[in-house]
C-alpha cells in the first residue's frame, strides 16, 4: 500500500476526527431523550473499510473501545460486508454479538464512493428504557438476558436509504417511552448520514487508496505510540485483586482479580482467579471488559496517543471463560458497569505497583444509575433516568476531584432545574458531601449527595448502585474513601436505607430519595497531610472539624 507523508496523514486524521464529532453534535442537538441530549451517554465512531476504529469523538470510552468488536462480529457472524449496500443501516444491541448492554443500540452505515465502500461509521446511544421487567429496563431481580429487554440481533434497519418500518415499529412497541426512542434512533440514523458525507468528502478531496492508506498508517501510528510507551516500563508481573459488592441477589463480594505481565512493547491482562459469572444483572461479556481494560491502560500511559483500533494490537487478555468477565449467554448484563469500573480499579490497582508516580487511589468507580417511573395525567408513562458520579482518588501530584465523572463512562450533569421542569420531582438537596473524600497527603475527591420529593400521587423506584460494602481504596498510605447510601423518608416521616441494588420500589406522594455517592481514595500517609490544606478544607466545608479531628488529628487554633 502506498504510504503517505506524516503531515497528510495527520490531517487526514484530525479530518476524520472532525467527521466523528459532527456526527456527535447531530445526536446532541436532535435527540430527544434527557440520557442522551443532557448525559450525553452516547459514542460515534469512523472506521476503515474493513471495521477497524480509525477516528471518535470525545464521547465514552466505555463506548468506543467496543465499537469496533461489535462491528466486526456482526460482518464475521452476520452480515458480511459483500451484502452491505449503499444507504444501508445495520442495528444491534445484543450483548453476546459484540455489543454492550441492551440499552446500548449501536447502528453502522457503510460508505461508498464511485460504487467502492471507503469506510463504515457507527453510533451508539444509550436508550432511557429498552423493556423488561422494570421501568428504565435495570430489573435488579433478573437472572437472565430475557428478562432485561428487547434484544435485537444484528438486521437491517434501512436498506438502500428506506427505513424498515416494520422493524422501526416493532421496537418502539416494547419500551415504556416510544415517543424519546423513536427520537433518539432517528437521531442516531440522521447522524450516519452527516457521517458518511463527511467521510465521502474526504475521500473525493484526497482520493480513495490515499484514505485508505492514511488509516492504516493512522492506526499503525497509535500501535507504535502504545509500545513505546510500553518500552518505557521496567518488565515484570504484578497481581491486584478488587472486590465488588454483590450482585443485587446475594451478600457474597465478587472478586476481581488482575495480572499485570509486562514484557519489552507488549502486556498482557491476565483476569484468572476472578469470580464465575453470577446470577444477578452485573456480569461483563468479553466486549465490555476489553473496553474497560483499555481504558485503564491507556489513562494511565497518557501522552497523546490518538486512540484507535491500533491502540490495542500490543495488549493481550486473557479472560475466564463462564466468568464474571466473560459471562456466558443468557446471563443478565443491564448493570455491567458495577462490575465494568472495577475492572478498571483493579488494573490501576496493579499498574500502581509498577508506575507509582502516574496511578491514583481509587475513584469512586459506579455508574450511579437509576430510574423514577411515573404515570403522567393523560395516562402515558415516564420515567426519568439519571446517572451520578463521586469523588476521584488523590494521587502523587494533589487531591482527588469532587463529584467529577470518571473518564470511563464521561458523563454530564443533568440541570436539576431541567429535570423538575420535565418530572414531577422537587430537589431539596444537590452538592458535596463532606468528610467522603479519602484521608491522605492528599485527599480523595468528595462525593455528592442529591436528595429530590416525589410530587406525583405514586412512582417506582430502581437503583443499580454499588460502593455500600466496600468502599474505594487508598494508595501509599492512604485511607479509603466513604461508602454510599440511598435513604427512602417517607411522607410520614419513617425512613429506611435500601439496598444498592433495587427494582420496583414503590414510592407515594411527599417520599423523598437521598443518594450519597462515594468519595475518593486517600494517597499517602494521612499525618503528612499539609496543615494549610487542612485549614483551607475547613474553610471551603469540604471537611468538617470533628472529620479534621478524626482524620488528621487536626484542631483548628482559631475555630470561630
Amino acid at each position: 500500500m502506498t504510504q503517505i507523508d506524516p503531515v497528510r496523514v495527520e490531517v487526514i486524521r484530525n479530518a476524520l476526527v472532525t467527521a466523528a464529532e459532527e456526527m456527535s453534535l447531530t445526536i446532541w442537538r436532535t435527540a430527544r431523550s434527557t440520557v442522551v441530549r443532557e448525559i450525553l451517554d452516547y459514542s460515534t465512531a469512523v472506521f476503515d473499510a474493513g471495521g477497524h476504529n480509525v477516528a471518535q469523538s470525545a464521547r465514552i470510552p466505555v463506548h468506543l473501545n467496543s465499537m469496533s468488536d461489535c462491528l466486526r462480529h456482526i460482518l464475521d457472524h452476520a452480515i458480511p460486508l459483500e451484502q452491505w449496500g449503499d444507504g444501508d443501516v445495520v442495528v444491534t444491541n445484543d450483548p453476546y454479538s459484540g455489543g454492550q448492554h441492551l440499552h446500548d443500540i449501536q447502528t453502522f452505515r457503510a460508505v461508498f464512493l464511485d460504487g467502492q465502500r471507503i469506510g463504515i461509521v457507527g453510533t451508539l446511544c444509550h436508550h432511557v428504557d429498552i423493556g423488561g421487567g422494570t421501568a428504565g429496563s435495570y430489573l435488579a431481580t433478573a437472572t437472565e438476558v430475557f428478562q432485561e429487554g428487547i434484544r435485537i440481533p444484528p438486521l437491517y434497519l434501512a436498506r438502500r436509504g428506506e427505513l424498515n418500518t416494520g422493524v422501526f415499529e416493532m421496537l418502539l412497541h416494547n419500551v415504556r417511552q416510544p415517543d424519546e426512542t423513536r427520537g433518539d434512533l432517528k437521531a442516531q440514523i440522521a447522524a450516519l448520514g452527516i457521517g458518511e458525507r463527511a467521510v465521502a468528502r474526504i475521500a473525493r478531496k484526497y482520493g480513495s487508496a490515499p484514505l485508505a492508506a492514511a488509516m492504516a498508517q493512522i492506526q499503525d501510528g497509535s500501535e507504535r505510540m502504545v509500545r513505546a510507551a510500553l518500552l518505557a516500563l521496567p518488565d515484570g508481573e504484578s497481581t491486584f485483586t478488587e472486590f465488588v459488592d454483590d450482585d443485587g441477589q446475594s451478600e457474597s463480594p465478587i472478586r476481581l482479580c488482575v495480572t499485570v505481565r509486562k514484557q519489552g512493547d507488549g502486556i498482557t491482562l491476565d483476569f484468572e482467579g476472578s469470580s464465575a459469572q453470577v446470577p444477578g444483572p452485573v456480569n461483563n461479556t468479553r466486549a465490555m471488559t476489553a473496553s474497560a481494560a483499555y481504558f485503564a491502560l491507556l489513562a494511565a500511559l497518557g501522552g497523546d496517543i490518538p486512540a484507535n483500533s491500533g491502540c490495542y494490537r500490543a495488549v493481550t487478555l486473557v479472560l475466564p471463560e463462564g466468568s464474571v468477565v466473560d459471562a456466558q449467554f443468557p446471563a443478565p448484563v443491564a448493570s455491567r458497569m458495577v462490575v465494568n469500573h472495577r475492572i478498571a480499579t483493579a488494573v490501576f490497582g496493579a499498574l500502581a505497583q509498577v508506575m507509582p508516580a502516574r496511578i491514583p487511589a481509587a475513584y469512586y468507580a459506579i455508574s450511579y444509575v437509576y430510574a423514577l417511573s411515573t404515570t403522567r395525567t393523560d395516562g402515558r408513562r415516564q420515567v426519568y433516568f439519571d446517572i451520578e458520579v463521586g469523588g476521584w482518588g488523590g494521587h502523587a501530584g494533589g487531591d482527588g476531584a469532587s463529584a467529577l465523572s470518571c473518564g470511563l463512562h464521561n458523563n454530564t450533569n443533568a440541570p436539576i432545574e431541567m429535570v423538575e421542569a420535565r418530572y414531577p420531582v422537587t430537589f431539596l438537596r444537590y452538592g458535596l458531601l463532606p468528610d467522603s473524600g479519602g484521608p491522605g497527603a492528599h485527599r480523595g475527591g468528595l462525593g455528592l449527595v442529591r436528595e429530590w420529593r416525589l410530587d406525583a400521587e405514586h412512582g417506582s423506584f430502581g437503583t443499580s448502585f454499588e460502593r455500600f460494602r466496600i468502599p474505594p481504596y487508598g494508595l501509599a498510605g492512604g485511607r479509603p474513601g466513604s461508602l454510599s447510601r440511598t435513604t427512602l423518608t417517607r411522607a410520614d416521616g419513617t425512613t429506611e436505607n435500601l439496598r444498592s441494588k433495587v427494582s420496583g420500589v414503590p414510592l407515594r406522594r411527599g417520599d423523598v430519595v437521598t443518594i450519597e455517592t462515594s468519595g475518593g481514595g486517600g494517597h499517602g500517609d494521612p499525618a503528612a497531610r499539609d496543615p494549610s490544606a487542612i485549614d483551607a478544607d475547613l474553610a471551603l466545608g469540604l471537611v468538617t472539624p470533628a472529620g479534621a479531628a478524626r482524620d488528621y488529628g487536626f484542631a483548628q487554633e482559631n475555630p470561630a
